[in-house]
This record gives C-alpha cells, structure tokens and sequence, in this order.
C-alpha cells in the first residue's frame, strides 16, 4: 500500500488561503477517483475539490471552519501500491459559487413577484398497454440521453443512487454536471421542513462559517466604522401602482414590471443631482469617489445567505430591461450560478423585503458604499387629496414608506433627505420617471 498526499492547489489569482466549509470524507472512508473531499471558500468564489486516485483516507486537514494555506496536504490517502509521499498530479477544482467581495449586512429579499421560468416537463411514462418493447424503447432513450450529459464516473455513480436522471439536471456554463449541481437540484426540488406546531426542537449549536462568517464579519465592519443615520418618508404611490398596472397589461413577452424597476428608474434620475449619495469611501486613503454611472446593487436572500448581485449602468437601462436583470441576477444568486463580477462594484444598494418590508428600516450600509435604500411594504391608507373645487376630498390611497441609511462622513442629513424627497416626488408623479 502506498500514501498518497494531496495537495491544496492553485485556486486562484492572488489566493494564498482558504477557508473549509464542508467536507464529505472522514478517516477511514473508501474514495473513488473524482469522489468529492471537500468545498473550501476564498475571497472570491466556493471551489470543490475532487479525489485524483481512489483509496482510503487516512488524515485529513483540520476541521470545518479551519483556514490552511495553498500548497498544503488537504488529504492523505491509502492507495494501491508501493511507495510513500506520491505527489499529487493537476488538481481538480471547480468554482461552485461565486461569492460577493462585501456583502451587505441589511436583510433582504428580491419581491417574489418577478417571473421565473416555468417548470420544465417530466418525461411521460409507458401506458399500461405498452409491452416490453416499448419499455426498453424507452429505457434505451433515457441511457442515451443520460449518456450525453458530461460528467465524472462519481457524479454519474451518486446521481444513480439517489434516483436522479443526469438529463434533467442543468450543467454549468461548460456543460459539466458536478455534485453542487446534484446538490442544487435536491435543494430546489425536495424544499424544506418544519416542525409541527407544539413540538419542541432539539437545540443546535451551529459553527458560523463560510459566506454566513462573512456577511457576520462585514455587517460588524460597517456598523463599527460607519456613522449611520437613518431617515424615512412616505410616499403615495397610487398613481405609480396605476400606471403599473397598465404597463402591464401591454407588455406582450416582455417581463413582468414588479415596483423595483420603477423604483430604480426614479433613483437612478434622482442621483445626478445628489452625487455625494452614489459614492464609495475608502476611509483608509481617505478619498471619496463620485461615481457617474449608477452600479445598483440588490440585496438578496438565497438559501446560502445574503448577496448583493449587480445591475451594471441602471441609469441606461429601460423598465423592461431592468425587469429582465432583476429577474436573471436574482435567480443566478440563489442557484449559484452568478459570476464574481456581478457580485461586485455596486455603487448604490436597495434592500427591498417586498410584503414583509414593514413599516420602516434601518438598514445596513454595504460598505464601501455611503447609502442604501429600502422601501418598505405597501398598505392602503385614507387620506385627505385635492378635489377638483379647489378644497380636499377623503380617498383610499397606497402609501409606501422609503428608509435611507447614510454615512454620516461623507452625506450630511439635509442631502440624505433631500435625495429621498426628490425620489419621493418622482414616485408621486410617475410620468416624470418615463420622460426623456
């Protein structure tokens, strides 16, 4: 028998460490080539690392949430053999996740409103008529599907025993299936459960790891070197709602409109004449930067925490295409699929939590940004509204409050409220948002 050392390898530009977040081997397993050891986060992506040879662990490199250096044994294995001390041959990694530089801290979710692609169909099954040569048609159709999917000997094997037919799966962009897409896809189509009502739950102790240590570490980062302040409106956005609603009705195969383009068309006018709010402060060198184009970052929840996909040049997009972004970004988030530069170099931030957007926010500034905004929840309200003799009538109207955090470094409180004002005027009269 012989020892086979293996190596954390190269993983990137610039990375001399990473992070373990999850192994799926322990001492003593039995491992097939290509069998998944472990997933390990850098500062830029998830990367997932394959077994080179078969054979049993015998030491692996420290615990989850351990941090080692690149070149250093990541697992020792018993191959067949002679010999000790085997050097490990080209690595396999693959870039599972891409990851945010800073994500940020406020709580948030993509309304779920926008449209997602429908499900797709199911193979049909035989009748109960069919014979036996209809079932090995059949059967010969999906091995010859199944075969055409690219993927390693222990992908093909884990799919096998969990029921999954390959085919179904959607490969990344190099149309390979890995075990993050087996994975992904027993997440998105098995859901979650909950305990029933009147059962306790056994108490956990969960280590703080991965992305959820980063968001931890940079919400701590904000809130410890930026001065926030935080002011709210209400704005009435019946006539928005209105023209919503008609746009929708028109638009033909284009995506449906939810309230964010707009309101991201209105900020996105609104910034020019507030250019100290689209900034980022590098409180190190001591130097803000005015940003012309508006990077829009959207805060959004997925299943492995807070990210911050990026809309780039909002200020030159239309409400559809607008729609079509939120709705391609915020699904790339949450399926893993988002690449390192739509994860970055947002300029501005919304933190929009759609129906459960309450009644008012505070949120967290992404640093090194200066400003976010959240809307919050729409509720219908009377109010007092002119009438058409001059006096005011009382009418059912949808209000809708806007919370702005600040860095009190950089935006005094007078713009901060003005910006807010200047979109709360744009939101009221929203026609001023459609014209050139």
């Amino acid at each position: 028998m012989a020892r086979f050392t293996f190596n954390l390898p190269d993983i990137g530009e610039g990375i001399a460490e990473a992070e373990i977040v999850a192994w799926h081997v322990a001492v003593g397993d039995e491992v097939a080539e290509d069998s998944r050891l472990a997933d390990l986060m850098t500062d830029k992506a998830t990367v997932e690392m394959e077994s080179p040879v078969a054979g049993r662990v015998v030491e692996i490199a420290g615990e989850v949430g351990d941090v080692i250096a690149i070149g250093s044994p990541l697992v020792v294995l018993e191959t067949a053999g002679e010999g000790e001390g085997t050097p490990a041959p080209a690595p396999k990694a693959d870039v599972v996740e891409e990851r945010i530089e800073v994500e940020t801290p406020g709580a948030s979710a993509i309304e779920d409103a926008v449209a997602g692609e429908g499900d797709e169909a199911l193979p049909s099954s035989v009748s109960p008529g069919a014979g036996a040569a209809g079932r090995g048609d059949q059967r010969g159709e999906e091995h010859a599907r199944a075969a055409k999917v690219l993927a390693s000997p222990a992908v093909r094997k884990r799919a096998k025993d969990l029921g999954i037919d390959l085919a179904d799966l959607r490969p990344a962009e190099d149309g390979r299936i890995r075990h993050a897409d087996l994975d992904a896809f027993l997440t998105y189509s098995q859901g979650s459960g909950y305990a029933t009502a009147g059962h306790a739950r056994p108490d956990e102790t969960i280590r703080v790891i991965g992305l959820r240590r980063r968001i931890a570490e940079n919400m701590a980062a904000s809130k410890r070197h930026i001065p926030h302040f935080t002011y709210v409106e209400e704005c009435d956005v019946t006539e928005l709602e209105r023209l919503r609603a008609q746009l929708n009705a028109g638009r033909g195969e284009r995506p449906k409109l939810t309230l964010l383009p707009l309101l991201i068309a209105a900020i996105c006018r609104a910034l020019p004449r507030y250019p100290m709010i689209n900034a980022r402060y590098d409180d190190e060198a001591n130097v803000v930067t005015r940003h012309g184009a508006v990077h829009l970052g959207m805060a959004t929840m997925t299943d492995a925490g807070l990210m911050v996909p990026v809309i780039r040049d909002a200020q030159a997009k239309n409400l559809w295409q607008l729609a079509a972004e939120i709705v391609r970004l915020s699904q790339a988030a949450r399926d893993g699929t988002a690449r390192s530069e739509e994860l970055s170099g947002s300029t501005f931030t919304l933190s929009s939590l759609g129906p459960l957007g309450g009644i008012a926010s505070t949120p967290v500034i992404n640093r090194p940004e200066v400003a976010v905004l959240a809307p919050n929840r729409i509720v219908e309200r009377p109010m007092f509204v002119p009438d058409d003799l001059g006096g005011e009538r009382l009418a059912k109207r949808k209000l809708m409050n806007l919370s702005i955090s600040c860095d009190h470094r950089v935006v005094d409180g007078y713009d901060g409220a003005a910006f807010v004002q200047e979109v709360k005027r744009l939101l009221e009269s929203p026609a001023l948002i459609l014209a050139g």
